[in-house]
């Protein structure tokens, strides 16, 4: 299906059709890349799963090339927005161009000087860029507000720090995270915010850097994706390439505005906290919930990171300093898990845990079902017998399904994902439901009990419920001894994790 219509936008611009078509390598995303070929011709063809997604990158695409920025043309879409073609940039990224600095830590005067070309190109971007550019089509919000800052600080809480396992006084930490939110939200949002700023999001063709992947952007403050792409965590940058970086920045800048250097530096160094601590729950979540083990492998660089941006401390966030202290403390010594464990059959994850075993000497197995389902068709009915177990009610979450555009997917899909992520309420309720099943499950299994039920009722059961349902089937597949299967009644899938 999907060749068939980039085939026929291929057609439709070169008047050709495409010899070859190819499924490139997938990316972070849920979008699907395939070069097409065709009468010595190339385009990339893009598959997606959000039209409003794709038409935020259209778009923007179409007016930064219109300014003169180095971005892809965008060769045609399809009538509802799911697939485009655009122009080919060729098969080497940045993060490709200095993959041997970034493994050896030295970077060679080719690399630093396409780095340093890159970076000078934000500026153009952020501030030509913004002109005349309508930000309502924006995915999530006009502008990078306190709302998106406090929900990067709950990722950071929520996917890494409670996984890292340190004591918190969950007030003193709030009260840190509100003044840091309101002191970045404060700082004038007057530029185009690529907020995935990062080398592998330039691709390089001709000896110049062209950017891509910017549909997540927004109005904001120029100092986020500087440091986002210096204190990139995988990259290792030395200092005084970091350095070099900053300066080639501001010499780009200084046509659009000189800021006071002190100013700026103290600016540039919130939004490397509030990064660093967002790439940490991204790894969090990525790695100890979604189980890819290459995000745990970043957790290092990025502990790094935040142990040099410790040198000075945080004056103004007293418990929140002290809390990262901590937590870089207990990483060189080896007290945060970062690679997935060994595990033998006798062992468990679970605190205090005490196995009850058969008389045939193995440990009895426990099966948890987890149901996402709609209130209009009632409570699953637990058909072990024991009696239905914890019934979630998911209502309170803000609902994706009052959305036209959320409308034909479910909480599996990325952009759903996105939205309920988005302000952190999410998080908050997940919490709670892990601690009630944690402790519930720990004992069952010391009991030798063999069943356990949970369910999430939301209105149509396709948003709200089935992402936390998967959530907490992932959290507990992690644990050892415990089987899950996952059914999302109003789907009609069912799985075993």
């Amino acid at each position: 299906m999907e060749n068939n219509i980039l085939s026929d936008l291929f057609n439709l611009r070169f008047g050709t059709v495409p010899e070859t078509v190819s499924l490139l390598p997938a990316s972070g995303s849920r979008r699907k890349y395939f070069r097409l070929t065709g009468g010595g011709l190339s385009a990339i063809g893009v598959m997606g799963t959000d039209p409003q997604e794709n038409t935020a990158f259209c778009t923007m695409a179409g007016h930064f090339r219109a300014k003169g920025i180095n971005v892809p043309e965008i060769y045609g879409t399809s009538d509802d927005m799911m697939y485009y073609l655009q122009e080919d940039l060729g098969k080497i990224s940045l993060f490709d161009y200095v993959s041997e600095g970034r493994k050896s830590g030295t970077y060679g005067p080719e690399e630093r000087k396409m780095l340093l070309a890159a970076v000078a190109g934000l500026p153009k971007i952020q501030f030509e860029g913004a002109g005349g550019l309508d930000f309502n089509v924006c995915l999530h919000s006009g502008s990078f507000d306190r709302q998106m800052v406090m929900s990067d600080l709950n990722y950071f809480k929520y996917c890494f720090l409670k996984s890292a396992g340190p004591e918190l006084d969950e007030m003193r930490l709030q009260s840190d995270f509100e003044r840091l939110a309101d002191d970045v939200s404060a700082i004038p949002a007057d530029g185009f915010l690529y907020r995935d700023f990062q080398s592998r999001n330039v691709m390089l063709k001709d000896g110049r850097p062209y950017y891509i992947d910017f549909q997540g952007g927004m109005k904001g403050p120029m100092h986020y994706d500087l440091a986002s792409f210096v204190w990139q965590a995988r990259a290792g940058y030395p200092q005084d390439l970091r350095n070099a970086m900053i300066k080639t920045y501001l010499d780009a800048l200084s046509p659009y505005c000189e800021p006071e250097p002190a100013d700026f530096y103290a600016k540039l160094r919130l939004f490397v906290l509030v990064r660093t601590l967002q790439v940490l729950g991204a790894y969090g979540f990525r790695g100890y919930f979604e189980k890819k083990e290459h995000f745990l492998k970043s957790i290092p660089a990025a502990m790094r990171n935040m142990k040099e941006l410790l040198s000075a401390p945080f004056d103004a966030y007293p418990y929140l300093d002290s809390v990262l202290r901590g937590l870089v403390a207990a990483f060189d010594r080896g007290e945060i898990r970062y690679l997935p464990e060994e595990k033998t059959p006798a062992e468990s994850t679970l605190p205090g845990y005490d196995p009850v075993m058969s008389s045939g000497g193995e440990r009895s197995p426990l099966t948890v079902t987890v149901y996402s389902f709609s209130y209009k068709r009632g409570i699953p009915e637990d058909v072990s017998g024991n009696g239905g177990g914890y019934v979630f009610d998911c209502r309170s979450i803000h609902n994706p399904g009052k959305y036209d555009r959320y409308k034909s997917l479910t909480g599996m899909d990325a952009p759903v994902i996105r939205f309920l992520e988005e302000d952190g309420e999410v998080f908050r309720f997940m919490d709670h439901v892990y601690a009630l099943t944690d402790a519930h499950v720990r004992r069952f299994m010391q009991r030798g009990f063999t069943h356990l039920m949970v369910s999430f009722g939301c209105t149509g059961g396709q948003h709200r419920s089935v992402y936390c349902a998967e959530s907490l089937a992932r959290h507990l597949a992690a644990l050892d001894g415990v089987k899950v299967r996952l059914i999302h009644r109003e789907q009609k899938t069912e799985r075993i994790l």
